[in-house]
């Protein structure tokens, strides 16, 4: 029993293994826990072990990478096609087995533990956020009952509060509403602090970090997104260029085409989405050449303006027809070929022509 090709079909507690020969014909199914697979797969020749990239595959990979075996993660998207009939968890085995054989296959890289923390402590930060989002405005919606209209912005809400709770202000509030308030205040404040704490440690690590270093040296990429994107990219030359990197982001539109009839619909949701959403939403106020804070209107930033001739080759005039969200995505996009650039200070070579595209190729890992 020779397996060049081993798919696991992951589980919580069960795992469920399909081997195949190197023609391709099945030559072993079995089902195990997740304990024994590890223990399995070291008694086996080196072959190749195909998973699909969920919970805990990472980790898994990086053990079974260990045992000398050659790991290939797939999107569960791309697995979907090769499951036969019925769908049960041996199927998907086989069918992740299959889909590794097939060469135009793109395979996810695998994440190290260090990058694996950083995600994580980037996900709990998000949570965070939506907390305390949440929290102003239940607090919001309180005094609005009460008669108490609050401009928007965090730094106004607190103002008020303050003025609410510190002083003789806050008469027109009941005892025991004043008493919540304060209460959801305190957590709003842990809140703040929480995340405070957070944004300290990458910023710290972006300066300690070369890679994450220089991604900062890009006008409109900080600690955040820096410290994001390293993360999330294990190996940028997986890319074949910087459009297909934003792509990968979720930065171009969804192109739907039938009978030869193209037609795009909204950008799919990003497939590393913590690192895509702020970078779309920085350069609602970034300037396509300078990076200066003017808001983008149709002719760019007044200062990158200021003595142009040639306007109508230029990024601001290519970009005139789009809308803010087109605006903000297409230049989220030439951030991200950018970030491809070996050297950042080189990004001015691809300034030629608009970086929305429905790319998304990747080199076979």
């Amino acid at each position: 029993m020779a397996i060049a090709i081993l798919g696991i079909d992951l589980g919580k507690n069960s795992c469920s293994l399909v081997g195949l020969d190197a023609t391709g014909r099945v030559v072993l199914r079995r089902r195990m826990r997740r304990e024994t697979v590890l223990t399995f797969c070291a008694t086996l020749p080196a072959c190749i072990v195909a998973m699909e990239a969920c919970c805990g595959a990472h980790h898994m990979g990086r053990v079974l990478a260990a045992q000398g075996h050659t790991v290939r993660l797939m999107s569960p998207e791309y697995v979907r096609p090769y499951v036969k009939a019925h769908k049960n968890d041996d199927r998907d085995a086989e069918a992740i087995a299959e889909a590794a054989t097939r060469p135009t296959m793109r395979f996810v890289a695998l994440k190290s533990e260090a990058q694996l923390d950083v995600q994580t402590l980037h996900r709990v930060r998000d949570q965070l956020v939506g907390e305390r989002t949440a929290l102003t405005n239940q607090i919001r919606s309180i005094l609005l009952e009460r008669g108490t209209v609050v401009a928007q912005g965090r730094a106004k809400l607190a103002a008020c509060l303050a003025e609410l709770l510190d002083t003789e202000a806050g008469a027109s509030l009941t005892p025991r509403m004043r008493a919540l308030v304060a209460e959801v205040r305190e957590r709003w404040q842990d809140l703040d602090r929480r995340i405070a704490a957070l944004d300290a440690e990458f910023a710290e690590q972006a300066r300690s970090d070369e890679n994450t270093r220089r991604l900062t040296t890009i006008p409109g990429i900080g600690a955040l997104n820096a410290t994001a994107l390293v993360a999330a990219i294990s190996d940028v030359t997986t890319f074949a260029r910087g459009r297909d990197l934003a792509a990968w982001f979720g930065l171009v539109p969804r192109q739907v085409t039938t009978g030869g009839k193209p037609s795009s619909s909204a950008s799919p949701s990003a497939a590393a989405g913590i690192c895509a959403r702020p970078l779309s939403r920085v350069h609602a106020r970034r300037c396509p050449r300078c990076g200066g804070v003017t808001p983008i209107s149709g002719n760019g930033c007044a200062a990158c303006w200021r003595g142009r001739t040639s306007t109508r080759r230029s990024w601001p005039w290519q970009l005139r027809w789009l809308g803010l969200s087109g605006r903000c995505c297409a230049m989220g996009g030439f951030t991200t070929r950018r970030l491809w650039l070996p050297d950042p200070s080189s990004a001015d070579a691809a300034c030629d022509g608009l970086p929305v595209s429905a790319g998304g190729e990747r080199k076979m890992a």
